[in-house]
């Protein structure tokens, strides 16, 4: 390091040197590559791997690569880390490595999605954060790690739109003391309206409004609210909150109410509807729930009410439920088929016919259809003119003669003419196995909202012919005018067409019809963490005949309602078909002894196939609730327009 900061300083020094100078700026680039060089001794070269080393690195690196196939990521990704600090001049060691933390960490990012799905996000949390460990400057881990944080934040309840302005100010609520009195009252109503409220310490004021005439008040272990609302229907009044512990009381009268009620004012944030919308949700507030004044803004999606607290909250109730929409549920489909065909047949066949026959007339009929080659063979001298069995073996031997006495073994018995054979028939010995399984998965994922249908169909179209059309006849019929063209060589030419060509060929409709699996699901979401899937299920094939040239189909149908906690797999349905077939080739009798008929032919065949449907229901987005700005207090007779 010091050398090459002499050099460096050196340099710099000729630098200036030769700029004081007017030299070229060129000249010090021989001292600049100097000084780029470092030193050859300070150069530190990688000392090569012993031999035992690189053997003990090939014997890992082969031992990691088992541990990859096998899936195993991590172990494989250790033991190439191994290799390659044994022998740290092979490159492939450290790229395996590389590949093999990929794979790990995708495996355990795959993991972490599948726990999610299961609403499990502490797993799923620690196994991204062993994914990170193994690769800290992955980009999809850190995504998948805020994925994680934002459903943390959507699972806490917070209102739909936020406080959009400051409060000029809160109404005001009472603060009664707690407790249980009962009242036994005989006075006038203003003295009774004054008792009742001081009971639970609150100072009433009563109005003037209020008559002063004789009643009876008489309720038994009341609370605070149960005793006002019982006050309230003795008197006809309704009371507004001064502060936390005084009221004023005035009579229920129309006027009295636009004179003493305190209204509140709120905005409510409705982002998304048109101004359509915005207006029929304003008259809504007008007409069903009375408020005073609602006025729609729909450039800022916002509306306006201004009403007592009472009613403002009953119309936020039911914008809440309005508002929270629909639930989406992830349907995970699996139909999984087993098909598994077998064939086995065995045994040993025996001759199912045998003949019988008299040697002297074969041996005559085969002399009299072969004279010409009988004399030939005499003539030549192969054999004596007497000697009938020489004759008999050449023609057999020269393959001009056959016959099933020759072709298969025959039984002689009997003697001079009445020497006869016994020909059976042939015996075949069979072995033979043929075995086939299949395996089919089709994977669905549906996104459903809460009660919306899906469809899903497995199959072929099947076309069917319904009707067809075609020419009455070639024939023409004679239309004066139209048959006799006159003069005109376009009519003759366009009668031939019609008339000449044998007829209009006949033209058939054909329908489509769907053949195979049709499945629709219907899922609704529980209030218990249930969803309960409605399952409506038919399978159409061809029955294998039909009537008329057209197919008869077979119909299976199943409809019913499955309810399974989200995250869990249901079989819903389980369809097994089961065939099977047994052919025994024998003697009679002989093959129905037992232990005899296992030397006979049999032919087995069976056949089954088997359909599973699973489903699996994700509940991956919730109802949330809506909310409201808090309420401004509105003093009466305020010249604001709410």
């Amino acid at each position: 390091m010091m050398r090459l900061r002499i050099i460096f300083a050196a340099t710099a020094a000729m630098l200036l040197a030769g700029s004081s100078r007017g030299a070229p700026a060129q000249q010090p680039a021989p001292a600049a590559a100097a000084a780029s060089a470092p030193d050859s001794a300070e150069i530190k070269v990688a000392k090569p791997a012993r031999n035992s080393d690189r053997r003990r690195a090939a014997k890992l690196y082969v031992a990691a690569s088992k541990l990859f196939v096998n899936e195993q990521f991590e172990e494989a990704m250790q033991g190439y880390e191994e290799a390659a600090k044994l022998d740290p001049g092979n490159k492939d060691y450290p790229l395996a490595a590389n590949v093999a933390r990929s794979h790990a960490v995708t495996a355990l990012v795959q993991a972490a999605a599948k726990d999610r799905l299961r609403g499990d996000p502490a797993a799923a949390r620690a196994a991204l954060a062993h994914a990170l460990e193994l690769d800290p400057k992955n980009a999809q881990v850190n995504e998948h790690l805020y994925e994680l944080g934002d459903d943390a934040l959507l699972g806490q309840p917070r209102p739909t739109y936020e406080q959009g302005a400051e409060t000029a100010g809160a109404p005001e609520e009472l603060e009664p003391v707690a407790g249980i009195h009962s009242f036994h009252l005989h006075t006038d109503m203003r003295q009774i309206v004054q008792l009742v409220f001081k009971s639970y310490g609150i100072d009433a004021t009563v109005d003037q409004s209020v008559r002063d005439i004789p009643a009876r008040f008489d309720v038994d272990s009341v609370g605070f609210e149960a005793a006002v609302r019982a006050l309230e229907l003795l008197t006809t009044t309704f009371f507004v909150p001064l502060d936390a512990h005084r009221v004023l009381v005035a009579r229920d009268t129309h006027e009295d109410r636009e004179e003493f009620a305190r209204a509140a004012v709120e905005t409510v944030y409705l982002s998304g509807l048109s101004s359509t919308e915005l207006t029929d949700v304003a008259n809504l507030a007008k007409n069903v729930f009375e408020v005073e004044r609602a006025v729609a803004e729909p450039t800022a999606g916002t509306i306006t009410l201004r009403a007592p607290e009472k009613t403002l909250k009953a119309f936020n109730a039911t914008m809440s439920q309005l508002l929270d929409g629909r639930s989406q549920v992830l349907l995970e489909v699996r139909m999984i088929q087993l098909v598994h065909n077998s064939e086995r047949n065995t045994g040993v066949q025996a001759p199912q016919t045998m003949s019988a026959y008299n040697l002297y007339s074969e041996e005559q009929s085969i002399f009299n259809a072969n004279k010409s080659l009988i004399q030939q063979i005499i003539s030549s001298g192969l054999a004596a003119p007497g000697d009938t069995l020489a004759i008999l073996g050449i023609l057999v031997a020269s393959g001009q003669v056959s016959s099933s006495l020759f072709s298969n073994g025959v039984a002689l018995f009997g003697g001079g003419l009445t020497a006869s054979a016994l020909a059976p028939g042939a015996i075949s010995a069979n072995l033979n196995l043929n075995s086939s399984d299949s395996r089919e998965l089709d994977q669905l994922q549906l996104r459903l909202g809460d009660g919306e249908a899906a469809t899903i169909k497995s199959g072929t179209k099947y076309p069917i012919q319904t009707s067809s059309f075609s020419s009455l006849g070639a024939s023409v019929p004679n239309i004066p005018g139209l048959t006799g063209a006159g003069s005109s060589s376009s009519l003759t030419s366009l009668l031939a067409s019609y008339g000449g060509g044998g007829g209009v060929p006949n033209v058939p409709q054909v329908e489509y019809q769907d053949l195979g699996l049709t499945l629709k699901a219907t899922p609704k979401v529980m209030r218990n963490d249930e969803v309960a899937l409605t399952i409506d299920l038919k399978v159409d094939a061809l029955a294998g005949s039909s009537v008329n040239g057209n197919p008869i189909l077979n119909n299976r149908a199943w409809t019913g309602v499955v309810t399974v906690k989200q995250g869990e797999a249901v079989v819903v349905v389980s369809q097994l078909d089961k065939s099977e077939s047994r052919a025994i080739s024998g003697t009679p009798g002989i093959s129905e002894i037992p232990g005899m008929n296992d030397l006979t032919g049999k032919d087995n065949q069976k056949d089954y196939a088997s359909l599973l449907i699973v489903f699996t229901p994700h509940v991956i987005r919730g109802t949330q609730a809506a909310g409201n700005s808090p309420m401004m207090r509105v003093e009466p007779g305020s010249s604001s327009r709410f």
